[in-house]
């Protein structure tokens, strides 16, 4: 059976990034930024964006862990000049009668979908509406690549426009996909902790892409977003507020 694109797709997943490129200037369609009230309810809203890659600066891995162990959700976050965040999040693509299923993943069940979105929404949706412990985690990578890395990003959101994939919860998922992508502009070395996200601090503390001057357990009780948003019910703020908000914790940078 082949993975399709033409399916009736959850809101969440419905639609795949795409983009136009014009020197540094990239034009972003299909940019989520939903308003959340609870689980089923919400404001869709999908967005087309314009940035400059040269004003990108940062590049963070964020694990969100809903309660089992050492097996989490990884996503990314870019940082503009300007404060602005931009996040991507690798997903099963589910339709909309389905629910994830992570044994599912292995049986050629979902299609693998790549959402782009405001940080008001993509993490405000785990950290207050789904319960899940969202941990950021800033990495030392120079900023040629980080551009390289987002541009990345774009391309497989258009290769998954044209072609579906399959989601396969061991070889094709969000972590491992990450890391592949990474792998083409640094030579990181890969080892279980990339794969077992959990374990994610230790392994970025180990190959030096988080600031060793603190201890893993320092690190992750920084990176813990949920203690400076818990108190939210809404998400009125603008959406740079948001983002300084869930990095309260977090180191100072130069």
């Amino acid at each position: 059976m082949d993975a399709k694109n033409d399916r009736i797709w959850h809101d969440e997943v419905a639609r795949i990034i795409q983009y136009e490129k014009q020197g540094d200037m990239v034009t972003l369609h299909n940019v989520r930024n939903f308003r959340w009230y609870d689980k089923d309810k919400y404001d869709v809203n999908w967005e087309t964006r314009q940035y400059n890659l040269q004003e990108l600066e940062t590049f963070e891995l964020i694990i969100s862990d809903w309660g089992l162990d050492k097996i989490v959700h990884m996503m990314a976050s870019f940082g503009f000049k300007n404060s602005e965040k931009l996040s991507f999040s690798i997903e099963i693509r589910k339709e909309s009668h389905e629910s994830f299923s992570a044994i599912g993943g292995f049986f050629r069940q979902f299609e693998l979908g790549l959402v782009v979105g405001d940080e008001k929404d993509l993490i405000y949706s785990r950290t207050n509406v789904r319960g899940e412990d969202m941990y950021i985690y800033p990495v030392n990578l120079p900023k040629e690549s980080v551009r390289e890395l987002f541009l990345l990003y774009l391309q497989k959101g258009e290769s998954l426009n044209h072609e579906a994939r399959w989601y396969n919860t061991l070889i094709s998922n969000c972590i491992t996909l990450i890391f592949d992508m990474i792998g083409e502009i640094e030579r990181i070395p890969v080892d279980y902790r990339a794969l077992l996200a959990g374990l994610l601090p230790e392994y970025l503390h180990d190959e030096q892409a988080i600031d060793t001057s603190y201890t893993v357990d320092m690190w992750r009780a920084m990176a813990r977003a949920n203690p400076y948003v818990e108190h939210l019910n809404k998400t009125d703020m603008e959406s740079r507020e948001f983002s300084r908000l869930i990095r309260q914790g977090l180191p100072k940078s130069d």
